[in-house]
C-alpha cells in the first residue's frame, strides 16, 4: 500500500531535522585556526524543517506563512502593521518613498524638500532620500554611541525641512527621546532605520514606535533572519495602505494574492482618466516597485522569531562580556556606550582606537585578520567621501569631525548569538596583548 502524501511529508521533515542535527553539528573551536565572525546566521533544525515544510506547499510567492509573520512581528514590535519586503534597504526606500504619496496632500514629500540624516551611516538609509530627489542635510554624530548628535538639530532645520530619517546605529538607540519630541514640535516626519537595532528600548518604549514609520532588515548578519528579507513597521493605516501598493507595484488594490474584488468595487470605481469600471486590479496609483518576500523565507522567519528573546539576550551577553575582559585599555581604545536612557539590542562592538595610539586602526585590524577573527569599518565611513556621493545636492552642518574620526578610527567586531564564550576571550586576548605590545602581535 502506498504512503498518504501526509505520512510522506512527515517523514521528509522528520528526515530534515536528522540530516540538520548531523549536517550542521557544532565544531570545536580552535584558536587561531577557526574563523570568528563579525556576524552569520544562527540557526536550528526548527528553521530547516520550516524552510522545507513551506517548499513543499510550492506557493512560491507570499502567502499564508507571510500573513502569517506580518500579524506576530507587528505584535512583536509593537506596531499595528508589518509589512514584509525583499531586504532592509527595500524597507527604507519604500518608508521614505511612501512619504511622497499624493493621499498625504500638503504632507507629502516633494522634490526640493529637505531630510535630516547622518553621513556616519550604511548607504541605503540615505540613498531614498535621493532617489526620491529629496535633499539630505547632514549632522555629524556622538563618540562613543555613535549616533547622531541631537545638539546640531536646530541648526539643521530651515524653511524646507520635511522629515528626519536615521538609523538606530549597531544596535545602540540614538537619542529618540529628544529626535522625536524636535519632529513633533516642527511638524516632522521620522522614519527610524531599525535594521540592526531589532529589540532595543529607550526608556522602556521599543525602537521603531517613536516615529511615523520604521524598518528593520533579515539579513542573515541581523537579529532574526530570512536569508534576504525586511519589513515596513508602521501604526498608522493610510501609511500602510501607502506603503503597501509601493511594494506592490503601485497598484491601487489591495486585494491579497488569490483573492479578488475585496472591496466590492472591482469593476465599479473611477480613477483618474480611465474609464468608468476600469479593472481596480489593474489601476495604480503610485509609481511603485515589486519588492515582496516568498512565502518560503516567511516560513524561516516564524521559526527564528520564537527564537528572537533568546538571540537578544546572547548578543548583551557577549557585548558585557566582551566590555568586561578590554577593561584597562583607555589608553588605547575608546570602548562603546550605550546612549543615556537606552537598553541596546546590540548588533556588533565598536572599538574607536585612539589618534595618539602607538599603532593604527589598520594595524590592529590586520592583526585580528591574521588571527581569523573578523573586523568591519563603521559602515561607509563618512558617505560624503565616498565616490558616489561625491556630486549629491545636500546641506552639512559644522565639519562632520567625528564622523570623520568614525571613518579613520573606527572598526567593530561581533557579539552575534554564534559567537561562544571562548570565542570572545580569544577575541579579548588578541586585542588586549596588541594593544600592550604591538610590536610582538
Amino acid at each position: 500500500m502506498m504512503p498518504s502524501a501526509e505520512a510522506l511529508r512527515e517523514n521528509i521533515l522528520t528526515l530534515v531535522q536528522e540530516y540538520t542535527k548531523l549536517a550542521f553539528a557544532q565544531k570545536p573551536f580552535v584558536p587561531g585556526e577557526t574563523p570568528v565572525p563579525v556576524s552569520g546566521r544562527v540557526f536550528d533544525g526548527a528553521d530547516v524543517t520550516a524552510l522545507v515544510d513551506s517548499s513543499l506547499d510550492f506557493w512560491l510567492t507570499a502567502g499564508p506563512f507571510a500573513n502569517r509573520f506580518e500579524r506576530e512581528f507587528a505584535k512583536v514590535t509593537g506596531h499595528n502593521f508589518a509589512l514584509l519586503v525583499n531586504s532592509g534597504s527595500s524597507a527604507n526606500l519604500v518608508a521614505l518613498s511612501s512619504l511622497t504619496s499624493p493621499m498625504l496632500k500638503d504632507r507629502r514629500l516633494v522634490p526640493g524638500d529637505e531630510v535630516i540624516t547622518v553621513a556616519a551611516g550604511f548607504p541605503t538609509t540615505l540613498n531614498p532620500i535621493l532617489q526620491n530627489g529629496l535633499i539630505p542635510v547632514f549632522v555629524d554624530v556622538s563618540v562613543p554611541t555613535y549616533n547622531i548628535d541631537v545638539s546640531q538639530l536646530e541648526a539643521a532645520l530651515s524653511s524646507r525641512t520635511r522629515a528626519i530619517m536615521i538609523a538606530h546605529t549597531l544596535g545602540n538607540p540614538f537619542d529618540v527621546g529628544t529626535v522625536a519630541s524636535f519632529a513633533k514640535k516642527h511638524d516632522l516626519y521620522l522614519v527610524e532605520d531599525c535594521c540592526d537595532a531589532l529589540g532595543a528600548t529607550f526608556g522602556g518604549q521599543p525602537v521603531g514606535t517613536f516615529g511615523d514609520i520604521a524598518t528593520v532588515s533579515f539579513y542573515p548578519a541581523h537579529h532574526i533572519t530570512m536569508g534576504e528579507g525586511g519589513a515596513v513597521l508602521t501604526s498608522r493605516s493610510k501609511l500602510k495602505r501607502i506603503a503597501e501598493s509601493m511594494r506592490d507595484w503601485g497598484r491601487d488594490c489591495y486585494c491579497e494574492p488569490g483573492r479578488d474584488n475585496t472591496c466590492g468595487k472591482r469593476f465599479d470605481c473611477q480613477f483618474g482618466e480611465l474609464p468608468h469600471g476600469f479593472d481596480h486590479k489593474y489601476t495604480y496609483s503610485h509609481i511603485g516597485y515589486n519588492l515582496k518576500v516568498t512565502d518560503m523565507q516567511a516560513a524561516i522567519g516564524i521559526a527564528q522569531l520564537g527564537k528572537l528573546e533568546g538571540f537578544i539576550a546572547a548578543r548583551k551577553q557577549n557585548f558585557a562580556h566582551l566590555t568586561q575582559r578590554l577593561q584597562g585599555l583607555d589608553e588605547f581604545l575608546i570602548l562603546p556606550e550605550a546612549t543615556p536612557g537606552s537598553d541596546p539590542s546590540w548588533f556588533g562592538f565598536p572599538i574607536a582606537v585612539r589618534a595618539d595610539a602607538p599603532f593604527s586602526r589598520n594595524d590592529l585590524v590586520r592583526h585580528l585578520d591574521r588571527h581569523r577573527i573578523g573586523t568591519r569599518l563603521l559602515f561607509g565611513g563618512n558617505l560624503l567621501r565616498q565616490p558616489a556621493y561625491a556630486d549629491i545636492p545636500r546641506r552639512v552642518i559644522g565639519d562632520l569631525a567625528q564622523t570623520d574620526f568614525t571613518m579613520h578610527q573606527v572598526f567593530w567586531v561581533g557579539v552575534y548569538p554564534g559567537l561562544r564564550p571562548e570565542m570572545i576571550d580569544y577575541m579579548a586576548d588578541m586585542i588586549a596583548g596588541f594593544c600592550t605590545n604591538p610590536r610582538q602581535s
